[in-house]
């Protein structure tokens, strides 16, 4: 049996299991907000969980590190299956004709910053908001880019005060536009457009939305962070994802330097291109295939695991 997601388990199983986990950060918050007895309950029924796997597959070295470092997980017993993009992020590059569909079904005008994904904390929107807001006056002084926006595709500002929030006390209102969900079609418009992807996440397990965007060819600015340097190499500008100015200051490189733009474009084809679900399909059923020729007797050794999950 193929468990997709890491979640508690019966402990009589009448097969055996594997696991992909694609982070930790749910656990990470759950330990936090429990104490005591819940807390150590709440650990010891996951670590339970996953070492009772005949195999773990992580999405990133990351993932993998998080796992041996937080549950005391053995390294053997975990292998690293990265994630992939879907292919109809991959159709090729959007045209002029695209370009004007969206920008009148949506009134959204060029040129703009872009980014996508969940909103939730740990996604930093306020961050990228007030970076947003100093990279204009920055502009303005260099007389770059008058009519610069940002638009966040994700979900809608109305559910969001603290964003919205955000937006007014930056004096930003009429440049950031929230557009809610859109579809992969027309998410994959976006992307293509986009002057510069903005992705300066606190944690990620993976981080698909960076690769969606290199795969078009559209710089990067994201976080040096979690499983993020690890999904997009050197295609990408690194940042501190804590620091304003520091997101700022490389949002502003990479608009006005030309040759960092084609560069980091080259890469960007050549970093995409080195994950597929083909390639993490294959190493998959290479496992099945070893597991039911070779099982793997379960025997979860005693551990002292000194590392507090609620403190990462």
């Amino acid at each position: 049996m193929h468990v997709p997601h890491l979640f508690w388990l019966p402990r009589a199983l009448p097969c055996p299991y594997v696991i992909t986990v694609h982070d930790v950060l749910e656990h990470m918050a759950r330990a936090r907000e429990h104490s005591g007895m819940r807390r150590s309950l709440h650990f010891h029924l996951t670590r339970r969980v996953l070492m009772g796997a005949a195999r773990i597959f992580a999405v990133s070295q990351f993932t993998k590190s998080q796992l041996e470092k937080l549950f005391g997980i053995p390294s053997p017993r975990i292998e690293v299956v990265y994630n992939a993009i879907d292919e109809r992020f991959m159709h090729g590059h959007a045209t002029p004709a695209d370009h004007e569909l969206i920008a009148q079904r949506y009134q959204v005008t060029y040129p703009f910053l872009l980014y996508a994904g969940r909103i939730s904390p740990h996604k930093n929107l306020v961050r990228i908001i007030e970076a947003f807001s100093a990279l204009r006056t920055e502009l303005e002084k260099d007389g770059k880019f008058p009519d610069l926006k940002l638009i966040i595709i994700g979900d809608e500002l109305s559910k969001h005060p603290d964003l919205r929030r955000t937006v007014i006390k930056s004096g930003v209102q009429n440049e950031v536009r929230f557009l809610g969900f859109v579809p992969i079609e027309v998410l994959r418009i976006f992307y293509d457009a986009a002057k510069v992807f903005v992705f300066p996440s606190l944690y990620e397990g993976f981080g698909l939305p960076p690769l969606e965007a290199m795969v078009h060819g559209t710089p990067v600015v994201t976080s040096n962070t979690s499983s993020l340097p690890e999904v997009v190499g050197n295609a990408a500008v690194l940042v501190n994802p804590e620091n304003v100015f520091e997101i700022m200051r490389a949002l502003h490189r990479v608009l006005l330097d030309q040759a960092l733009r084609e560069k980091m474009k080259r890469r960007s084809y050549d970093q995409s291109a080195r994950f597929s679900w083909e390639s993490s399909a294959r190493r998959i059923l290479q496992a099945y295939e070893e597991l039911a020729s070779r099982p793997v007797p379960y025997s979860e050794p005693p551990v002292e695991v000194s590392h507090d999950i609620a403190s990462s």
